[in-house]
């Protein structure tokens, strides 16, 4: 019998245990996939570190986490600085002085600001389109926005809610940091590492489907703590949850260096995948080859991986009754991205998971 049986080894499942084992709490965790780490898993190829689940960079401006983390890797200084490609030119990003620059060559931000200013959407926004030029204006929506977030979402701006797009950060600077937290890097020797540290003298089980047997595995804990779709725990019975998913090809170069960055976005609509990930500049990895990633934005069906939920009206409806349901659970514990039906940046799980904890 354990005092936790933990459904997940990805951050919150692992940030968890860690933390309850820490307190004198014996834990369990099981994990579907062949290895732990859920989506920030990394395996070395040619002595590269592979981001095998889309690109992962870590930033924050919570010192709690970031010490947190740092107990278990050591993490360099990369800073996020992607680029993106439309109709055959490379500009920069987030938006700032550079990416305006590269638009249309204003050097001053009174210049840049009057050009988007007279750029605007200025009525109500009612679908995405309208949302982003009410932000940014035409020639910063048109060239970068508009063909990527298409592909993205699979469906026309036009045809997008505004919610997808809160908000677009313009910068009035000629920075190209991508986060404004305190806090960034890899760590150093990938993910994987920072997981196992994390996981050291814990029960682990990999290749372990806890819906194999739910009952079976619900009795050797006091409670179980489920990361996993919150929708698939209860069955569907209220509907199936939407989410849009991801393709990944990973291919071996035989070159040292095959883009210059590590993550370019491919904004044009009659390319299909969204971005190149060239995983060696994330640690400044000296090698005579590189791993590159293709990276292709799909519609989800059961038995993918699910990455980016709908949250539209419709969704958020059937979640609320799912979350309504598991309060009456007192013996489980629901957290993570998909449990909790948003998507979370690492930091924002691992402190999620340090709030449950620190409640009971």
């Amino acid at each position: 019998m354990y005092d936790y049986l933990v459904v997940g080894s990805g951050l919150y499942g692992s940030t968890f245990a860690r933390l309850a084992t820490d307190a004198g709490k014996s834990c369990l965790v099981i994990d579907k996939r062949n290895h732990i780490g859920g989506n920030c898993y990394t395996k070395t190829v040619e002595s590269i570190n592979v981001h095998k689940y889309g690109a992962h960079i870590f930033h924050t401006s919570n010192k709690v986490v970031w010490d947190f983390v740092n107990c278990f890797a050591k993490f360099n200084n990369y800073i996020n600085s992607p680029k993106a490609t439309s109709k055959g030119k490379i500009y920069s990003l987030p938006f700032n002085m550079n990416t305006f620059y590269e638009l249309w060559g204003t050097i001053t931000p009174e210049q840049a600001k009057e050009v988007i200013e007279k750029q605007r959407f200025k009525g109500t926004p009612t679908n995405l389109e309208e949302q982003a030029l009410s932000l940014v204006g035409y020639d910063i929506y048109n060239t970068i926005i508009k063909e990527y977030t298409e592909k993205q979402w699979g469906k026309k701006a036009t045809e997008l809610p505004t919610f997808i797009i809160k908000r677009l950060p313009l910068r009035f600077t000629f920075d190209n940091n991508y986060f404004n937290d305190k806090y960034q890097g890899i760590p150093i020797g990938g993910y994987t590492q920072l997981i196992q540290k994390m996981l050291n003298g814990i029960e682990v089980q990999i290749d372990t489907d806890y819906f194999s047997n739910r009952t079976y595995f619900n009795s050797l804990a006091n409670q179980v703590v489920y990361t996993g779709c919150i929708d698939e725990f209860f069955d569907y019975e209220f509907g199936e949850l939407e989410y849009r998913s991801l393709r990944f090809d990973h291919k071996v170069q035989d070159t040292d260096n095959f883009q210059g960055n590590a993550v370019i976005n491919y904004c044009d609509k009659d390319i299909p995948y969204t971005r190149i990930l060239e995983h060696k500049h994330f640690e400044k990895t000296q090698s005579i080859k590189t791993v590159i990633t293709y990276e292709y934005p799909q519609e989800y069906q059961k038995g993918m991986t699910p990455y980016y939920p709908i949250n539209n009206d419709h969704n958020q409806m059937i979640y609320k009754k799912y979350k309504e349901k598991s309060k009456s659970l007192t013996n489980f514990i629901f957290g993570g991205r998909l449990a909790e039906y948003k998507y979370m940046d690492m930091h924002v799980v691992i402190q999620s998971a340090m709030n449950k904890f620190g409640s009971i």
